[in-house]
């Protein structure tokens, strides 16, 4: 992808803070790095994301389904993503 920003995760204070293109290309590298900051994570702070597709808002999901989250940010496409996936602004699966 040109122009790409490259994909990056760090514990910053209670926040798992992600920057650049989460993205499917992306998402395999920051999986493991996302699992190890995970533990008293209070927060995902998305301020810093450029592009999120399916596969960056899978990740996130499965992480927020770990405990509750707070989420900072709001990518673009986010709300489509979560309204197409059903999903809640918390990243939790609407209910039927």
């Amino acid at each position: 992808m040109m122009g790409a920003a490259a994909a990056s995760v760090r514990r910053d204070g209670d926040a798992l803070a992600f920057a650049g293109d989460v993205v499917a290309a992306s998402v395999p590298a920051l999986w493991p790095q996302a699992q190890a900051g995970r533990a008293g994570a209070a927060r995902l702070d998305l301020s810093a994301v450029t592009t999120l597709d399916s596969a960056g808002l899978a990740l996130l999901a499965e992480l927020a389904g770990e405990g509750a989250l707070v989420i900072d940010g709001t990518p673009p496409r986010l709300a489509e993503l979560c309204r197409a996936y059903r999903l809640t602004p918390t990243l939790a699966y609407v209910s039927a």
